[in-house]
Protein backbone atom coordinates (compact mmCIF):
# COMPACT_ATOMS: atom_id res chain seq x y z
CA UNK A 1 0.00 0.00 0.00
CA UNK A 2 1.32 3.41 -0.92
CA UNK A 3 2.50 5.27 2.16
CA UNK A 4 3.33 8.89 2.74
CA UNK A 5 4.88 11.31 5.14
CA UNK A 6 4.87 10.94 8.90
CA UNK A 7 5.85 13.90 11.04
CA UNK A 8 5.82 14.15 14.82
CA UNK A 9 2.65 15.81 15.99
CA UNK A 10 3.25 19.52 16.65
CA UNK A 11 7.02 18.97 16.86
CA UNK A 12 8.51 22.34 16.13
CA UNK A 13 12.27 22.40 15.75
CA UNK A 14 13.32 23.62 19.17
CA UNK A 15 16.44 25.41 18.03
CA UNK A 16 14.33 27.68 15.87
CA UNK A 17 12.12 28.72 18.77
CA UNK A 18 8.97 29.41 16.77
CA UNK A 19 5.29 28.68 17.19
CA UNK A 20 2.14 28.89 15.13
CA UNK A 21 -0.51 31.37 16.16
CA UNK A 22 -3.78 32.77 14.89
CA UNK A 23 -2.07 35.41 12.81
CA UNK A 24 0.64 33.17 11.40
CA UNK A 25 3.96 32.34 12.98
CA UNK A 26 5.90 34.45 15.46
CA UNK A 27 9.59 34.40 16.18
CA UNK A 28 11.12 33.82 19.60
CA UNK A 29 11.49 37.56 20.17
CA UNK A 30 7.74 38.05 19.61
CA UNK A 31 8.14 39.84 16.29
CA UNK A 32 5.57 38.87 13.69
CA UNK A 33 6.53 38.24 10.10
CA UNK A 34 4.49 41.24 9.04
CA UNK A 35 4.96 44.07 6.58
CA UNK A 36 7.90 45.41 8.56
CA UNK A 37 9.83 42.20 7.89
CA UNK A 38 9.62 41.97 4.10
CA UNK A 39 10.66 39.96 2.22
CA UNK A 40 9.12 36.59 3.09
CA UNK A 41 9.26 33.23 1.31
CA UNK A 42 7.30 30.16 2.38
CA UNK A 43 7.17 26.66 0.90
CA UNK A 44 5.46 23.35 1.57
CA UNK A 45 7.50 20.75 3.51
CA UNK A 46 10.57 21.17 5.69
CA UNK A 47 13.15 19.80 3.21
CA UNK A 48 12.30 22.66 0.85
CA UNK A 49 14.17 25.04 3.13
CA UNK A 50 17.04 24.57 0.67
CA UNK A 51 14.79 25.93 -2.08
CA UNK A 52 13.83 28.84 0.18
CA UNK A 53 17.51 29.63 0.70
CA UNK A 54 18.04 30.16 -3.02
CA UNK A 55 14.87 32.24 -3.31
CA UNK A 56 15.86 34.31 -0.30
CA UNK A 57 19.13 35.42 -1.89
CA UNK A 58 17.17 36.97 -4.74
CA UNK A 59 14.57 38.54 -2.47
CA UNK A 60 17.21 39.97 -0.14
CA UNK A 61 18.90 41.58 -3.13
CA UNK A 62 15.66 43.46 -3.91
CA UNK A 63 14.65 40.93 -6.54
CA UNK A 64 11.14 40.15 -7.73
CA UNK A 65 9.07 37.49 -6.02
CA UNK A 66 8.48 35.41 -9.15
CA UNK A 67 12.18 35.41 -10.09
CA UNK A 68 13.00 34.16 -6.61
CA UNK A 69 10.39 31.42 -6.68
CA UNK A 70 11.43 30.14 -10.08
CA UNK A 71 15.07 29.74 -9.01
CA UNK A 72 14.07 28.24 -5.69
CA UNK A 73 11.87 25.60 -7.27
CA UNK A 74 14.70 24.71 -9.65
CA UNK A 75 16.52 23.28 -6.63
CA UNK A 76 13.77 20.77 -5.88
CA UNK A 77 13.04 19.96 -9.52
CA UNK A 78 16.69 18.94 -10.03
CA UNK A 79 17.01 16.93 -6.80
CA UNK A 80 17.01 13.18 -7.60
CA UNK A 81 16.34 12.30 -3.96
CA UNK A 82 12.96 14.04 -4.05
CA UNK A 83 10.68 11.43 -5.58
CA UNK A 84 7.64 13.68 -5.83
CA UNK A 85 9.00 16.54 -7.96
CA UNK A 86 10.88 16.64 -11.26
CA UNK A 87 14.04 14.60 -11.81
CA UNK A 88 13.77 11.44 -9.76
CA UNK A 89 10.01 11.70 -9.52
CA UNK A 90 8.14 8.41 -9.40
CA UNK A 91 6.49 7.51 -12.72
CA UNK A 92 2.92 6.71 -13.68
CA UNK A 93 1.83 3.09 -13.91
CA UNK A 94 3.30 2.90 -17.42
CA UNK A 95 6.75 3.93 -16.19
CA UNK A 96 6.63 7.48 -17.59
CA UNK A 97 7.55 10.50 -15.47
CA UNK A 98 5.16 13.37 -16.20
CA UNK A 99 5.44 16.72 -14.48
CA UNK A 100 3.03 19.57 -13.79
CA UNK A 101 3.71 23.17 -12.82
CA UNK A 102 2.18 26.62 -12.66
CA UNK A 103 3.08 30.19 -11.77
CA UNK A 104 1.08 33.32 -10.94
CA UNK A 105 2.43 36.83 -10.53
CA UNK A 106 1.39 40.03 -8.79
CA UNK A 107 -0.62 41.22 -11.80
CA UNK A 108 -2.77 38.12 -11.94
CA UNK A 109 -0.90 36.71 -14.93
CA UNK A 110 -0.55 32.95 -14.85
CA UNK A 111 0.78 30.01 -16.83
CA UNK A 112 0.78 26.24 -16.45
CA UNK A 113 2.01 23.01 -18.01
CA UNK A 114 0.45 19.63 -17.42
CA UNK A 115 1.48 16.05 -18.20
CA UNK A 116 4.81 17.30 -19.55
CA UNK A 117 7.62 14.79 -20.17
CA UNK A 118 11.40 15.06 -20.57
CA UNK A 119 11.81 18.61 -19.20
CA UNK A 120 13.89 19.22 -16.09
CA UNK A 121 12.38 22.57 -15.08
CA UNK A 122 8.66 22.68 -15.83
CA UNK A 123 8.24 25.78 -13.65
CA UNK A 124 10.25 27.76 -16.19
CA UNK A 125 8.14 26.42 -19.05
CA UNK A 126 5.00 27.45 -17.14
CA UNK A 127 6.42 30.95 -16.79
CA UNK A 128 7.07 31.15 -20.53
CA UNK A 129 3.52 30.00 -21.23
CA UNK A 130 2.44 33.00 -19.17
CA UNK A 131 4.86 35.45 -20.77
CA UNK A 132 5.02 34.33 -24.39
CA UNK A 133 1.67 32.80 -25.29
CA UNK A 134 -1.95 33.99 -25.21
CA UNK A 135 -2.84 30.90 -23.18
CA UNK A 136 -2.80 29.84 -19.55
CA UNK A 137 -2.30 26.08 -19.93
CA UNK A 138 -0.40 23.80 -22.30
CA UNK A 139 -0.66 20.03 -21.99
CA UNK A 140 1.27 16.93 -23.01
CA UNK A 141 2.84 16.91 -26.47
CA UNK A 142 1.88 20.54 -27.03
CA UNK A 143 3.64 21.60 -23.85
CA UNK A 144 6.73 19.61 -24.84
CA UNK A 145 6.77 21.08 -28.35
CA UNK A 146 6.58 24.58 -26.87
CA UNK A 147 9.36 23.87 -24.37
CA UNK A 148 11.67 22.56 -27.09
CA UNK A 149 10.91 25.60 -29.26
CA UNK A 150 12.06 27.79 -26.36
CA UNK A 151 15.42 26.04 -26.10
CA UNK A 152 14.75 23.45 -23.41
CA UNK A 153 16.49 20.12 -23.90
CA UNK A 154 15.04 16.67 -23.46
CA UNK A 155 16.31 14.79 -20.40
CA UNK A 156 15.49 11.41 -18.89
CA UNK A 157 13.64 12.18 -15.65
CA UNK A 158 13.39 8.51 -14.62
CA UNK A 159 16.27 7.70 -12.28
CA UNK A 160 17.39 4.11 -11.62
CA UNK A 161 15.98 4.35 -8.09
CA UNK A 162 12.57 5.49 -9.32
CA UNK A 163 12.52 2.83 -12.02
CA UNK A 164 13.32 0.16 -9.43
CA UNK A 165 10.50 1.38 -7.19
CA UNK A 166 8.09 1.25 -10.15
CA UNK A 167 9.11 -2.30 -11.09
CA UNK A 168 8.64 -3.42 -7.51
CA UNK A 169 5.21 -1.77 -7.45
CA UNK A 170 4.24 -3.68 -10.61
CA UNK A 171 4.48 -6.94 -8.67
CA UNK A 172 1.21 -6.10 -6.92
CA UNK A 173 0.04 -2.96 -8.76
CA UNK A 174 -1.90 -2.04 -5.64
CA UNK A 175 -2.96 1.57 -5.87
CA UNK A 176 -4.70 3.64 -3.23
CA UNK A 177 -4.11 7.36 -3.70
CA UNK A 178 -6.00 8.19 -0.53
CA UNK A 179 -3.38 6.67 1.79
CA UNK A 180 -1.16 9.49 2.92
CA UNK A 181 1.51 8.39 5.39
CA UNK A 182 5.17 8.06 4.40
CA UNK A 183 8.56 7.55 6.06
CA UNK A 184 9.09 11.10 7.10
CA UNK A 185 11.69 10.92 9.82
CA UNK A 186 14.33 10.28 7.16
CA UNK A 187 12.89 12.87 4.80
CA UNK A 188 12.82 15.50 7.50
CA UNK A 189 16.53 14.93 8.09
CA UNK A 190 17.16 15.64 4.41
CA UNK A 191 17.99 11.95 3.98
CA UNK A 192 15.07 10.85 1.80
CA UNK A 193 15.92 7.16 1.56
CA UNK A 194 13.14 5.29 -0.15
CA UNK A 195 12.14 1.68 0.13
CA UNK A 196 11.64 0.35 -3.42
CA UNK A 197 8.09 -0.74 -3.99
CA UNK A 198 6.57 0.89 -0.93
CA UNK A 199 3.93 3.55 -1.41
CA UNK A 200 5.68 6.83 -1.94
CA UNK A 201 4.54 10.38 -1.68
CA UNK A 202 2.47 12.31 -4.13
CA UNK A 203 3.52 15.72 -2.99
CA UNK A 204 4.31 19.11 -4.39
CA UNK A 205 6.62 22.00 -3.82
CA UNK A 206 4.39 25.02 -3.52
CA UNK A 207 6.13 28.34 -2.87
CA UNK A 208 4.84 31.83 -2.11
CA UNK A 209 6.81 35.04 -1.72
CA UNK A 210 6.34 38.67 -0.74
CA UNK A 211 9.17 40.80 -2.09
CA UNK A 212 10.66 44.10 -0.97
CA UNK A 213 8.33 45.93 -3.36
CA UNK A 214 5.33 44.53 -1.52
CA UNK A 215 4.35 42.25 -4.39
CA UNK A 216 3.20 38.65 -4.10
CA UNK A 217 3.76 35.71 -6.45
CA UNK A 218 3.41 31.95 -6.28
CA UNK A 219 4.61 28.80 -8.04
CA UNK A 220 4.10 25.01 -7.86
CA UNK A 221 5.87 21.98 -9.30
CA UNK A 222 5.21 18.24 -8.97
CA UNK A 223 5.53 14.88 -10.64
CA UNK A 224 2.17 13.92 -9.19
CA UNK A 225 0.94 10.77 -7.56
CA UNK A 226 3.27 7.81 -7.73
CA UNK A 227 2.04 5.16 -10.18
CA UNK A 228 -0.96 7.28 -11.20
CA UNK A 229 -3.08 6.51 -14.23
CA UNK A 230 -1.49 7.78 -17.42
CA UNK A 231 -2.69 11.31 -18.11
CA UNK A 232 -3.73 12.03 -14.53
CA UNK A 233 -3.33 15.67 -13.46
CA UNK A 234 -3.88 16.85 -9.91
CA UNK A 235 -4.35 20.27 -8.38
CA UNK A 236 -0.79 21.57 -8.64
CA UNK A 237 -0.94 23.16 -12.12
CA UNK A 238 -4.54 24.32 -11.79
CA UNK A 239 -4.91 28.01 -10.98
CA UNK A 240 -7.39 28.40 -8.14
CA UNK A 241 -6.87 24.87 -6.87
CA UNK A 242 -3.17 24.29 -6.26
CA UNK A 243 -2.22 27.98 -6.42
CA UNK A 244 -3.82 31.40 -6.34
CA UNK A 245 -2.45 34.91 -5.92
CA UNK A 246 -4.28 38.20 -5.45
CA UNK A 247 -1.80 41.00 -4.88
CA UNK A 248 -4.38 43.05 -2.98
CA UNK A 249 -5.06 40.27 -0.49
CA UNK A 250 -2.65 37.35 -0.35
CA UNK A 251 -1.67 34.02 -1.86
CA UNK A 252 -2.12 30.32 -1.12
CA UNK A 253 -0.85 26.98 -2.36
CA UNK A 254 -1.50 23.34 -1.58
CA UNK A 255 -0.10 19.83 -1.32
CA UNK A 256 -1.62 16.39 -0.85
CA UNK A 257 -4.42 14.50 -2.58
CA UNK A 258 -4.98 16.82 -5.52
CA UNK A 259 -8.45 15.58 -6.39
CA UNK A 260 -9.72 16.73 -2.99
CA UNK A 261 -8.06 20.12 -3.34
CA UNK A 262 -9.57 20.64 -6.81
CA UNK A 263 -13.05 19.81 -5.52
CA UNK A 264 -13.01 22.74 -3.09
CA UNK A 265 -10.96 25.14 -5.26
CA UNK A 266 -8.69 25.20 -2.24
CA UNK A 267 -6.21 28.01 -2.88
CA UNK A 268 -8.81 30.42 -4.28
CA UNK A 269 -11.07 29.66 -1.35
CA UNK A 270 -8.28 30.58 1.07
CA UNK A 271 -7.51 33.87 -0.65
CA UNK A 272 -11.20 34.81 -0.59
CA UNK A 273 -11.36 33.96 3.11
CA UNK A 274 -8.41 36.28 3.71
CA UNK A 275 -10.20 38.95 1.68
CA UNK A 276 -13.03 38.65 4.17
CA UNK A 277 -10.69 39.28 7.07
CA UNK A 278 -9.44 35.87 8.16
CA UNK A 279 -5.80 35.31 9.03
CA UNK A 280 -3.77 32.99 6.76
CA UNK A 281 -4.03 30.13 9.26
CA UNK A 282 -7.75 30.57 9.81
CA UNK A 283 -8.35 30.75 6.07
CA UNK A 284 -6.39 27.54 5.50
CA UNK A 285 -8.43 25.86 8.22
CA UNK A 286 -11.67 26.78 6.43
CA UNK A 287 -10.49 25.05 3.25
CA UNK A 288 -9.51 21.97 5.26
CA UNK A 289 -12.92 21.93 6.94
CA UNK A 290 -14.61 21.87 3.54
CA UNK A 291 -12.58 18.83 2.51
CA UNK A 292 -13.42 17.00 5.71
CA UNK A 293 -17.11 17.91 5.50
CA UNK A 294 -17.32 16.65 1.93
CA UNK A 295 -15.66 13.33 2.73
CA UNK A 296 -16.80 12.72 6.28
CA UNK A 297 -14.37 12.27 9.15
CA UNK A 298 -13.78 8.54 8.73
CA UNK A 299 -12.81 8.81 5.07
CA UNK A 300 -10.84 11.99 5.72
CA UNK A 301 -8.68 10.15 8.26
CA UNK A 302 -7.05 8.36 5.33
CA UNK A 303 -6.25 11.34 3.15
CA UNK A 304 -4.02 14.35 3.46
CA UNK A 305 -4.32 17.83 2.10
CA UNK A 306 -2.30 20.74 3.42
CA UNK A 307 -2.35 24.45 2.65
CA UNK A 308 0.01 27.36 3.24
CA UNK A 309 -0.89 31.00 2.83
CA UNK A 310 0.55 34.49 3.12
CA UNK A 311 -1.29 37.78 3.27
CA UNK A 312 -0.34 41.23 2.03
CA UNK A 313 1.13 42.09 5.43
CA UNK A 314 3.55 39.19 5.24
CA UNK A 315 1.79 37.06 7.86
CA UNK A 316 1.83 33.35 7.09
CA UNK A 317 -0.14 30.32 8.18
CA UNK A 318 -1.00 26.73 7.35
CA UNK A 319 -3.42 23.91 8.13
CA UNK A 320 -3.85 20.26 7.13
CA UNK A 321 -6.46 17.53 7.28
CA UNK A 322 -4.38 15.13 9.40
CA UNK A 323 -1.16 15.52 11.34
CA UNK A 324 2.14 15.34 9.52
CA UNK A 325 2.26 18.46 7.36
CA UNK A 326 4.84 21.17 7.88
CA UNK A 327 6.31 24.09 5.99
CA UNK A 328 9.51 26.08 5.64
CA UNK A 329 9.68 29.86 5.90
CA UNK A 330 12.48 32.43 5.56
CA UNK A 331 12.32 36.05 6.74
CA UNK A 332 14.81 38.66 7.88
CA UNK A 333 14.97 36.66 11.12
CA UNK A 334 16.32 33.67 9.21
CA UNK A 335 14.97 30.26 8.21
CA UNK A 336 12.44 28.33 10.24
CA UNK A 337 10.35 25.19 9.97
CA UNK A 338 6.85 24.92 11.42
CA UNK A 339 4.56 21.93 11.96
CA UNK A 340 1.11 22.91 10.77
CA UNK A 341 -1.98 22.52 12.89
CA UNK A 342 -4.41 19.85 11.70
CA UNK A 343 -8.11 19.14 11.93
CA UNK A 344 -8.22 15.39 12.63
Amino acid sequence: MLERRRFLQHSVLGSLGIFLGKQGFSLSNGTKAGAQSKPVVISTWAPNQKANAVAWKILAANGKALDALEKGIHVTEADPTDQSVGYGGLPDRDGRVTVDSCVMDERGNCGAVMCLEHILHPVSVARLVMEKTPHVQLVGEGALKFALSEGFEKVNLLTPEAEKAWKNWLKTSKYDPMITVEHLEERNKNQPKQVPGQQHNHDTIGMLALDMHGNLSGACSTSGMAFKMAGRVGDSPIIGAGLYVDNEVGAATATGVGEEIVRVCGSHTIVEMMRNGLSPEAACKKAVERIVKRNGIEKARNLQAGFIAINKQGEVGAYSVIKGFNYAVHTNNGPATVDAKFLI
